[in-house]
C-alpha cells in the first residue's frame, strides 16, 4: 500500500471512531466486556500519523494508546481492532452506546421482577384499591419505554395513574420518571373509561433517589392533579411517602462573575499563537470566549476547539500559558511536536463546520446545541427584542447538592426580570423538566436577597456575585424560555409543559430548520395559552 493509500485508510478509521463518539456522547469503551473508559468523563485523541491511525484515551484512573488496524460496525457496538506497541496479535476493543452492561435477558428479567414486586407493594399499601394493567412494554407512539413500569390504581369510580422505576436502572433513567409519569397520567385521562376520573399520579422511585423528582414535583400544577411521590425499598418491599413540599433548602452555589476583557488580556499570547495556526481566511469566524478569569476558549460555531489557561509555571512563580487544541474530549497540549497536528485539525475543522457543511461529517455534527447557542447569542436582540442581548451569560454554573448543572443562557428582559433560556438542537423528551431544574435554581438564587454594603436595597445572589453590573435585577420569578428547531421539538414536550405550576411562566420558541443560515421564529407557545 502506498503512503497516500495508508494515510487515507488511517484517516477513514479515525473518522469512523470520531463519528461514533459524536453520535453517542455517553459511550463506553470495553475490553473483554469490562468498561475501561466512560466517554462522558474520559478524554481521547484519534489521529493519523505516518500512515497509522493512533487512538489515545486517558482519565483519572488510566491511560491507553493503541494503533487502530480495523473498525467493524456491529449491530450494538463499534468493534475496534487495535495493536499494542510491540504486540504481535491485535486486540479487540468495543465502543458501546452506554456503560450499562446488563445483557438484554438479564435486563428484561430484572424489569419483570420489579413489576411483580411493585404490584405486591401497591396491593399491600393501598388495600382498598385494585392494581390494574401493570406493564412495561415499549410504546414508541406514546414515548413509553420498557425501563418504567406503569399501571393504574382503581377505587370505585376514581382512579390514579402509577409509574415506578427499579434501582437497577441508571440515575438518568430514574431522574426521567416524572416526564414519563406526566405523559402516562395524560394518556390515562385521554384513553380511560369516561365513567372513571383519573385524579392523580403516584410516582415510585428507589430509596435514596428521590430528590430530583421531589424538587420537580413541587413545581407542577397541583390543582390539575394530585401528585404523590414514594420510595420503594426492594429488599423490604416497603413503600414510603416523600413530602416533596419539604425537600430542604436548595444548596446552590454561584461562581463570582469575572472580567472577560481582563481574562482575554491575560491569555493574549496563547490566543495569538493559536490564531496563527488557523486558516487566515477563516480567522474572522473564530469566537473568543473567556471561561474563567484565567481560561479562554476559542470556538467555531459553538464548538470549543482550543483553550488557553493562564497559570503558575512549575518550580517557579512565573506565569505561563497552557495551550491545548482539540474538539470535545479530544484535547491535546500544543507543543512544537504537536503543532503540525493542530494546524491540520484546524484546517479540517474550518472546512467541515459551516452552515452548508456535510451533515455526515462528524465535525459538522458535534455539539449542535452549542452551535444553536452561538447563533442565539449573536441574534437574540433581533429574535427576541424584549431580552437584553448585551447582558447575557453563557454556561453559568448553578451547582446544587450532589449534582451539577449548567444553564445554557441567562439574561434579563427589558424590565430587569431574569430569563432562563434552555436550548435543544434535536428532539429531547425530557427538555421541559430539565429546563425546570435550571429555573428552580435561578429562582432560588434570585430569592436569596441580603443587605450589601453601599446598596440601598437587599441584593440577589446574582448581584452580590457581580452579575448584571449596574442593573437592578427584578425580584419577580424568572421567565423560562425553551428554544428548538420547529421539527425537532418532541411532541411530548407540550403535554408536560401544560402540567407546570402557573407560577412558572414559560414560552416555547420554535425556530426555522435552517437556523444555521437564518435565525427565524416559526411559532411560539406560552404558558397562558396552554393549561390542563
Amino acid at each position: 500500500m502506498s503512503p497516500a493509500d495508508s494515510a487515507a485508510s488511517a484517516g477513514h478509521l479515525a473518522q469512523s471512531i470520531e463519528e461514533y463518539l459524536a453520535e453517542h456522547p455517553a459511550a463506553a469503551l470495553l475490553e473483554d466486556g469490562r468498561v475501561l473508559f466512560d466517554m462522558r468523563t474520559a478524554r481521547y485523541a484519534v489521529s493519523e500519523s505516518h500512515g497509522r491511525c493512533l487512538l489515545q484515551l486517558w482519565s483519572e484512573e488510566r491511560n491507553l494508546m493503541r494503533t487502530v488496524v480495523e473498525v467493524q460496525q456491529r449491530a450494538h457496538c463499534l468493534r475496534v481492532l487495535t495493536r499494542r506497541m510491540g504486540a504481535a496479535k491485535p486486540q479487540a476493543l468495543e465502543l458501546v452506546p452506554t456503560s450499562d452492561r446488563r445483557t438484554p435477558t438479564a435486563r428484561d428479567a430484572a424489569r419483570r421482577n420489579y413489576q411483580r414486586l411493585l404490584e405486591r407493594a401497591l396491593t399491600r399499601t393501598f388495600p382498598g384499591s385494585k392494581v390494574d394493567g401493570m406493564r412495561s412494554a415499549m410504546d414508541l407512539e406514546h414515548s413509553f419505554g420498557p425501563a418504567y413500569t406503569r399501571g393504574r390504581l382503581l377505587r370505585g369510580t376514581s382512579a390514579e395513574a402509577v409509574i415506578g422505576v427499579g434501582e437497577a436502572e441508571s440515575a438518568g433513567t430514574v431522574d426521567g420518571i416524572l416526564t414519563l409519569g406526566i405523559l402516562w397520567l395524560d394518556y390515562c385521562r385521554q384513553h380511560g373509561d369516561a365513567r372513571r376520573h383519573f385524579g392523580g399520579l403516584k410516582v415510585i422511585v428507589p430509596a435514596g433517589a428521590w430528590r430530583t423528582t421531589a424538587e420537580r414535583m413541587a413545581w407542577l400544577n397541583h390543582a390539575a392533579a394530585d401528585f404523590q411521590l414514594f420510595t420503594l425499598d426492594e429488599r423490604s418491599e416497603e413503600l414510603s411517602p416523600v413530602d416533596f413540599r419539604d425537600t430542604g433548602n436548595l444548596e446552590s452555589r454561584l461562581v463570582h462573575a469575572f472580567s472577560a476583557a481582563t481574562a482575554i488580556e491575560r491569555c493574549q499570547a496563547g490566543i495569538d499563537r493559536l490564531l496563527g495556526l488557523t486558516p487566515p481566511a477563516a480567522r474572522e469566524r473564530v469566537e473568543i470566549r473567556p471561561r474563567s478569569a484565567t481560561e479562554v476558549a476559542l470556538l467555531l460555531h459553538g464548538l470549543e476547539f482550543a483553550h488557553v489557561r493562564h497559570g503558575v509555571a512549575a518550580h517557579s512563580f512565573a506565569r505561563e500559558d497552557e495551550i491545548t487544541f482539540g474538539a470535545g474530549a479530544n484535547e491535546t497540549p500544543l507543543t512544537e511536536e504537536s503543532e503540525a497536528l493542530g494546524r491540520e485539525l484546524f484546517e479540517r475543522l474550518f472546512l467541515s463546520r459551516h452552515a452548508d457543511g456535510m451533515r455526515t461529517d462528524a465535525l459538522f455534527r458535534l455539539q449542535q446545541e452549542r452551535w444553536l447557542e452561538s447563533r442565539l447569542r449573536g441574534g437574540i436582540a433581533e429574535l427576541m427584542p424584549s431580552l437584553r442581548g448585551d447582558l447575557m451569560y453563557t454556561q453559568v454554573p448553578a451547582l446544587s447538592s450532589g449534582d451539577r448543572g449548567m444553564l445554557d443562557l441567562l439574561t434579563l428582559d427589558r424590565n430587569g426580570r431574569l430569563a432562563v433560556i434552555e436550548l435543544k438542537a434535536d428532539e429531547d423528551l425530557h427538555l421541559p423538566l430539565q429546563a425546570l431544574d435550571y429555573w428552580i435554581r435561578v429562582r432560588a438564587l434570585n430569592d436569596d436577597r441580603r443587605p450589601a454594603a453601599g446598596a440601598s436595597r437587599p441584593l440577589s445572589a446574582f448581584e452580590r456575585q457581580g452579575y448584571f453590573a449596574g442593573v437592578e435585577v427584578s425580584p419577580l420569578a424568572p421567565r423560562l424560555l425553551l428554544a428548538a428547531p420547529a421539527l425537532r421539538i418532541h411532541p411530548a414536550n407540550e403535554p408536560v409543559l401544560r402540567y407546570f405550576s402557573p407560577q412558572v411562566e414559560w414560552e416555547m420558541i420554535a425556530l426555522s430548520e435552517h437556523w444555521r443560515r437564518e435565525l427565524k421564529v416559526v411559532f411560539r407557545k406560552r404558558s397562558g395559552d396552554a393549561r390542563v
